[in-house]
C-alpha cells in the first residue's frame, strides 16, 4: 500500500520474481482497458515478469464499483491460494482495501426509477438541491459528500427512499473493527484471512517531486493522445468513474477548451498531489501497518525481507 508514485510496483515485481506470490491490482483506474499511461500501467515487459490480476478488464464505459472489486479480488484471492501461492495485493486505492477487508454494509440494490426520479431532480433543479434533500434525512452524509459529488449523492438518497433510512446508519452498524492477530498480522470481520499491511512511502518532499517529474513524463509519453482517443469514442463521456481518473479528467477539460495546456499541467500535478494527500490521511487510520521508505535501499530489501519471512513461515 502507499501513496501514488510511491515506487510499489516495482517492489511488488521484484517480490514475484523471487517469492511464492501472485500480484493483484488494488488501482481503480487500471482496472478499465485503455487507460495505461495516464494510470500508470506497468509496462509490457513488467507484466511478463510478474503478471497482475484485475488489470485492464473492464471497458471504460462501465463503470466498476468497490463492491466489485471485494467480489473480484475474492475471488482471486481464492484462485492463488489454490495454485499454492500467496496473494499480494498492491495499489492506492483505498476504498477498495476497506471495502476487501471489512466488507460492505446490507445496503439495497439500485433501483433505476428511484434513481431516474434522482436524475430528474438534478437536471431539473442541479446537483446541489439533491445535496439538500439528502442534508433533510441524512446530515452525516451531506456533510462527508459535496455537491458535485454526484453519484455518491445519488446512491445515498437512492437508499433513504428506499429504506427510510440514512446511509450512515447502515454504515455505524456494519462492524469494520480490526483485531490483532499475531507476527504484524490484523484480522478484519470482512475477510476470513489475517492480512499484513505493508507500506511504502517517500519523505513529502520527495514524493511531490516524483508525482511533478511522473506527469511530465506521461505528457511526453503521449498522455493527450490517449486521452483523445478515448473522447473519440461516443459512448464515453467526462462523468464516467473512468474519465474522472486524476490526469484523465485535467487532459479531458483542456481538449473540451476550459483550460489552456500550461493550466492543464498545472492542474494536474495539484490533483495528483491532492491524492497522494488523501491517501496518506487513509494510510495514518490503518490498523497495524510496517512502513518502510521507498527512497532508501535498505529500506526496500527490508521490506522484501519481510514478505520473504512470511512466505518462509506459510510454506515451511
Amino acid at each position: 500500500m502507499g501513496p501514488t508514485a510511491a515506487g510499489k510496483t516495482e517492489l511488488a515485481i521484484r517480490a514475484a520474481e523471487t517469492l511464492p506470490i501472485s500480484l493483484i491490482n488494488v488501482d481503480s483506474a487500471l482496472v478499465y482497458r485503455g487507460l495505461s499511461i495516464g494510470a500508470a500501467r506497468p509496462s509490457d515487459a513488467e507484466l511478463a515478469r510478474a503478471p497482475h490480476r484485475l488489470l485492464g478488464f473492464r471497458d471504460p464505459a462501465e463503470p466498476y464499483s468497490a463492491a466489485d472489486f471485494r467480489h473480484d479480488a475474492l475471488r482471486e484471492i481464492q484462485a492463488i491460494h489454490a495454485d499454492g501461492r500467496l496473494p499480494l495485493l498492491v495499489g492506492g486505492t483505498m476504498l477498495y482495501f476497506k471495502a476487501l477487508v471489512e466488507g460492505l454494509a446490507p445496503l439495497p440494490e439500485a433501483d433505476p426509477v428511484v434513481r431516474g426520479e434522482i436524475a430528474a431532480l438534478a437536471a431539473a433543479e442541479g446537483w446541489p438541491a439533491v445535496h439538500r434533500e439528502l442534508a433533510k434525512v441524512d446530515p452525516a452524509s451531506a456533510a462527508r459528500l459535496k455537491p458535485t459529488d454526484k453519484q455518491r449523492l445519488q446512491r445515498a438518497l437512492e437508499v433513504h427512499r428506499l429504506t427510510g433510512r440514512a446511509l450512515s446508519e447502515f454504515h455505524d452498524q456494519h462492524d469494520t473493527g480490526a483485531r490483532a492477530a499475531e507476527n504484524g498480522f490484523y484480522r478484519f470481520p470482512g475477510l476470513p484471512h489475517p492480512v499484513l499491511s505493508l507500506v511504502v512511502s517517500p519523505p513529502r518532499a520527495e514524493l511531490h517531486r516524483r508525482i511533478e517529474a511522473r506527469f511530465h513524463a506521461m505528457l511526453e509519453q503521449g498522455l493527450v493522445e490517449e486521452v483523445r482517443a478515448l473522447r473519440a469514442r461516443a459512448d464515453l463521456h467526462a462523468d464516467l468513474p473512468a474519465m474522472k481518473a486524476v490526469g484523465y479528467r485535467q487532459v479531458w477539460r483542456y481538449l473540451e477548451g476550459e483550460w489552456d495546456y500550461a493550466s492543464m499541467v498545472e492542474r494536474g500535478i495539484i490533483a495528483t498531489r491532492q491524492l497522494a494527500k488523501r491517501q496518506i490521511t487513509w494510510l495514518r487510520k490503518w490498523p497495524g501497518p510496517e512502513t518502510f521508505d521507498s527512497t532508501l535501499p535498505e529500506q526496500r530489501e527490508a521490506c522484501l525481507k519481510r514478505l520473504a519471512g512470511v512466505c518462509k513461515t506459510v510454506f515451511s
